[in-house]
């Protein structure tokens, strides 16, 4: 029977290689749309770029204030640390740290360090950050990379990042000139008004974005809503990006995954499984239904009824951070549920946390960010994009502590010509805001192979 299963995975795997050359490259195809108010003007876009710059004010923080000084504590059951969610007791050393030692004016000026802008594209004000490197030394080629950001977290998520790529302290390091935009509904960029806007309409309006910036050309890196963004966009134009460099890859349900699980344990070289994936993927039911179950309550919500929950943390700041920072807790590592304080602040400062809160809290667009949920979600897990695979060099960092585990073979069922794939020495699911430095290593080892290949 063993026998029978083995021949039919191997006799399965060549017919759907030959197939598959015999096809061709699929393109995945789009229209342009409208998510503006009311029906698109007939006197057509505005292409102009305008400068932004973010600012605060002394009523704005008042009303910060005000609501953060009449929150209701909720005690934590005795002994459940993060394991029934954000600990009541720990979120109110983090609201007396917001109330009275958080300087937001001051994350405002970090946030203006780097040039901002908007405009306007398929009627959204979309908002971006662009960072030039400051010197280049001559006959350095400077390489375009847009980052695109997931939920709950921004642009600023980069931060730490975008030095490392635009001024390498190793003169061995490529420059990079840096674009990361912010999704519409996310950040500082508009909400659709419209229903319908999903990964393969941010894609599309990305790519008309680094088109207006005179891009011909250019690389992509992506992690949560961002791995599938830039994966779109890899699918709707594979000449124009140059290569795709993602940290979270979930697998595509299939013969092949579902084969690999039942029998990798038994015969993990069939498949390719290394000591590591063995160790990520079993016991299967654990690892695979048990874990994923407890970290996604969240988005069943999401992709039904955002607006019920949004309305609710886009009233109160507490509220909004103690469903996000939640995010930031478990997702770094599971065993953080087992905490007192989650090890919220192992990882991260909490300035840079409530950073990325202020950011939800001042555009107000929580209940829009949700919504990307529901517009991918609802329509099914067949779509189009799902059944086309990337054949841009592609590149993929893996965490240890991500929400799933992808191995090799499953990451190869996606992204044709991978070129590297790379097991992390840590780090969790908000990789690029965690290990700055260990993501910038693997973008550029990735960007360096594909140049190579290029020549």
């Amino acid at each position: 029977m063993l026998f029978e299963v083995l021949l039919a995975v191997v006799v399965g795997a060549v017919i759907w290689f030959v197939m598959n050359k015999l096809r061709g490259p699929e393109v995945l195809k789009t229209e342009d749309g409208w998510w503006g108010v009311g029906e698109r003007p007939e006197a057509g876009e505005d292409t102009t770029i305008q400068p932004f710059h973010l600012s605060t004010s002394d009523a704005e923080l008042e009303d910060l204030h005000r609501r953060l000084d009449q929150t209701r504590s909720v005690p934590s059951l005795h002994n459940s640390q993060f394991n029934y969610g954000f600990n009541s007791e720990y979120l109110q050393k983090v609201i007396s740290y917001w109330r009275n030692n958080f300087d937001w004016r001051k994350q405002v000026e970090r946030i203006n360090q780097y040039p901002h802008f908007k405009t306007n594209i398929e009627g959204l004000d979309v908002h971006f950050v662009h960072v030039k490197p400051r010197s280049v030394p001559e006959g350095t080629k400077v390489i375009p990379l847009i980052m695109v950001h997931g939920w709950p977290g921004s642009f600023y998520e980069f931060y730490g990042l975008i030095p490392m790529l635009t001024e390498p302290s190793q003169p061995e390091r490529c420059i990079f000139e840096v674009v990361c935009p912010s999704i519409p509904g996310y950040g500082f960029s508009e909400a659709p008004h419209q229903k319908g806007f999903d990964s393969v309409c941010a894609a599309r309006i990305f790519h008309k974005l680094m088109k207006r910036l005179g891009f011909e050309q250019f690389y992509a890196h992506g992690g949560d809503w961002g791995w599938l963004v830039t994966t779109n966009m890899a699918q709707l134009e594979p000449k124009t990006v140059t290569g795709l460099h993602v940290n979270f890859a979930p697998p595509q349900p299939g013969l092949l995954v579902t084969l690999s699980i039942l029998l990798g344990k038994s015969f993990p070289k069939l498949f390719g499984f290394t000591a590591m994936d063995l160790e990520r993927l079993y016991p299967a039911v654990q690892k695979q239904l048990v874990e994923p179950l407890l970290e996604s309550g969240y988005m069943h919500i999401q992709a039904t009824k955002p607006d019920t929950v949004g309305r609710a943390l886009n009233d109160s700041p507490v509220g909004l951070a103690a469903y996000i920072l939640e995010k930031f807790t478990t997702w770094t590592s599971k065993d953080f549920r087992n905490l007192e304080d989650g090890g919220l602040t192992r990882k991260f400062s909490l300035d840079d946390l409530l950073t990325n809160i202020m950011i939800y809290w001042t555009a107000g667009c929580i209940t829009s960010s949700m919504r990307f949920y529901k517009e991918n979600l609802s329509q099914g897990l067949n779509r189009p994009h799902t059944r086309i695979p990337v054949v841009v060099p592609s590149g993929y960092a893996c965490f240890p502590n991500e929400l799933m585990h992808s191995p090799e073979l499953w990451v190869r069922q996606k992204y044709h010509r991978l070129v590297s794939f790379t097991p992390m020495l840590r780090g969790g699911h908000f990789a690029a805001m965690e290990e700055p430095e260990l993501m910038a290593e693997d973008i550029n080892k990735f960007v360096h192979i594909v140049e190579r290949q290029k020549k």
